[in-house]
């Protein structure tokens, strides 16, 4: 395998795949969708890297990017790494205040935005800000303010007579002194527990990504299709999708995640990175199928899944061929069950579907595995360049987050926390030169800040963030993310947050499914003329009473939830409920709800 620095890879791979498809994009108003040629991906890359130096862009500028998905975010990308230039990517739900503290600290000057709201918001900062001079526009339909007499539609900024004879051979001499140790990008931290970090992440730490994976993904096929789901400001999608495009990969690039599940139907892809969320509502989806099939099909689905986690977790997994009669059973139900439920999510098709930045249940990883979704359960940080472990394609241990990276160290320090070596560690925290030092040890290792231990194959079992732990007024330790992990493995529970910290007891604010609720609602004839009354009803606080607490035997009695309050309303990123990377922001949270949760301990 070959290993190209990012401002040369798009034109490297150009020259082996041609006019073969290298990016798939959906017309949103047409819903077709259509394909970029790894040619026309080169030559755009190449217009975009032009454009930059045209305007004024030098080695180590920091442009920012402010957007949903779009092929654009490609183009960029590496238009800028071919001017040695740094990428600061912007979540394209950033407040104001959320993209001002980027663009000062940074000191950007010129920044792509999206659609119409970005653009809005960014302008704003732009009539105030002492470094921003420059919008580029990539949505044509956005309406320009008043007065907006400086930013340029990213088809003007395009245009050949942006570019000039001068630009090409300053960027061609860029590209040929670029060094694997400059910057990539400075991905902004989420903040859910203060100010914000850029983590400064080097072409070394991809070239790191991609070595580290190609040896640990070494069953994969040389090509596939991967949809990029998440946002590729978040460093997992961000890194897969580098790491897709290394493999010469086709990238289908996902506008609206709302509308994630549409999308899978219409191209089927082999690969898709994604957060466990996703997957529980695909458990929960199926578990609801089975529970409404008749008597006859429900036994059918329940030998299924039973016949699928013998033969893939205790034969395959082990590297043990299962015996004859459990090979001709998994066959079946893998051709007429197992593909039948794959295509009713789009996934039959499906090679590797990676899943980190949360918990996923065992119980949920233990059925999709047995159920024939190769999931790859893993583990990372921004800091780490994403995978710290994953599963391996056998070998796995379920309760562990994967094994441990080819190339990477990782032991267990003070209070249990994980730290980690390895090449694609972040060099450092933006103009932050104390956090960076706080983030190490001594001996060059990352602190994760994350609690757990190794296992005797290798393995990462993750305990808590021990940032997050709670402590209650009688001194017991609380680690919350495994109290609402349960509640969320609950149909008609969409998200928790457990209570607790100062405490005497552990409460919870919970926000129903709401579809899973009326649907009880219809069966048990309750009537209601709202949610907000329908939350209240004495028959709906007993039913989640009751599945509260048939989940809790596996807690101490100081860990098991006493009290709790339905919320009408779900957590959002413009509530201030959630960051970006949809983490919960528990001290606004607390803040928020302080009169209900202060309602829970009366």
């Amino acid at each position: 395998m070959e290993y190209y620095h990012l401002s040369q890879l798009i034109h490297k791979q150009a020259q082996k795949y041609g006019e073969e498809e290298a990016i798939r994009v959906r017309n949103q108003e047409t819903k077709i969708w259509s394909s970029i040629s790894w040619n026309e991906f080169s030559k755009k890359v190449m217009t975009v890297a032009e454009a930059l130096c045209h305007i004024g862009v030098k080695p180590q500028t920091n442009i920012g990017i402010y957007t949903q998905n779009t092929a654009e975010c490609l183009y960029v990308d590496f238009g800028a790494f071919a001017n040695r230039a740094v990428m600061v990517p912007m979540y394209a739900t950033s407040s104001i205040p959320q993209i001002k503290y980027m663009i000062n600290e940074a000191e950007i000057e010129i920044l792509f935005v999206g659609e119409q709201w970005q653009y809005d918001n960014a302008y704003q900062v732009l009539l105030e800000n002492q470094f921003l001079k420059k919008l580029i526009i990539l949505d044509p339909k956005v309406k320009l303010a008043d007065g907006d007499k400086t930013s340029l539609f990213f088809e003007n900024f395009c245009s050949p007579k942006n570019r000039t004879s001068q630009d090409i051979t300053s960027v061609q001499k860029r590209m040929k002194e670029a060094t694997f140790e400059d910057t990539a990008h400075i991905i902004y931290t989420s903040g859910t527990t203060g100010e914000s970090k850029g983590v400064v992440l080097t072409h070394s730490n991809y070239l790191a990504v991609m070595k580290n994976h190609d040896m640990r993904l070494n069953y994969l096929p040389q090509r596939f299709l991967s949809i990029c789901f998440l946002p590729m400001t978040h460093v997992f999608e961000k890194a897969w999708s580098i790491y897709c495009l290394h493999r010469g990969c086709s990238l289908a690039i996902s506008f609206d995640p709302k509308e994630i599940q549409t999308y899978i139907k219409e191209i089927r892809p082999q690969a898709m990175c994604s957060v466990p969320r996703f997957w529980e509502k695909v458990y929960a989806g199926v578990q609801e199928k089975i529970e409404g099939a008749g008597f006859l099909l429900r036994r059918i689905f329940i030998d299924a899944i039973k016949t699928g986690k013998k033969h893939n977790l205790e034969y395959r997994n082990n590297g043990l061929k299962a015996p004859a009669l459990l090979r001709m059973k998994f066959k079946f139900y893998d051709k007429f069950i197992f593909t039948m439920l794959k295509k009713v999510v789009g996934i039959e098709r499906g090679v590797i579907f990676p899943a980190a930045g949360a918990a996923l249940s065992d119980k949920i990883n233990i059925f999709l595995q047995s159920v024939n979704i190769p999931i790859i359960y893993g583990y990372g940080l921004t800091e780490t360049t994403a995978t710290v472990s994953c599963f391996p394609q056998i070998g796995f241990e379920i309760g562990t987050v994967g094994q441990i990276m080819p190339n990477t160290e990782v032991k267990i320090g003070e209070n249990d926390e994980i730290l980690v070596k390895a090449g694609s560690v972040m060099k450092e925290y933006y103009k932050k030169p104390k956090a960076t030092t706080e983030a190490f040890t001594s001996d060059g290792f990352f602190k994760t800040g994350d609690a757990g231990y190794l296992t005797e194959k290798g393995g990462i079992v993750l305990t808590e963030r021990i940032k997050d732990l709670y402590k209650t007024s009688n001194g017991k330790y609380i680690a919350p993310q495994q109290i609402e992990g349960r509640l969320m493995n609950d149909k008609y529970i969409d998200s928790a947050i457990a209570i607790g910290d100062q405490r005497k007891y552990v409460t919870a604010l919970i926000i129903p499914d709401v579809n899973e609720v009326k649907n009880y609602t219809a069966s048990h004839q309750i009537s209601y003329d709202s949610i907000n009354e329908l939350y209240k009803n004495p028959q709906i606080i007993q039913l989640f009473e009751q599945r509260i607490g048939a989940m809790q035997d596996e807690f101490a009695n100081y860990e098991q939830i006493k009290r709790f309050s339905l919320l009408p309303e779900p957590f959002t990123i413009q509530g201030g409920e959630l960051t970006n990377t949809l983490k919960m922001k528990r001290a606004f949270i607390a803040e928020k709800f302080k009169d209900t949760i202060d309602k829970m301990y009366e």
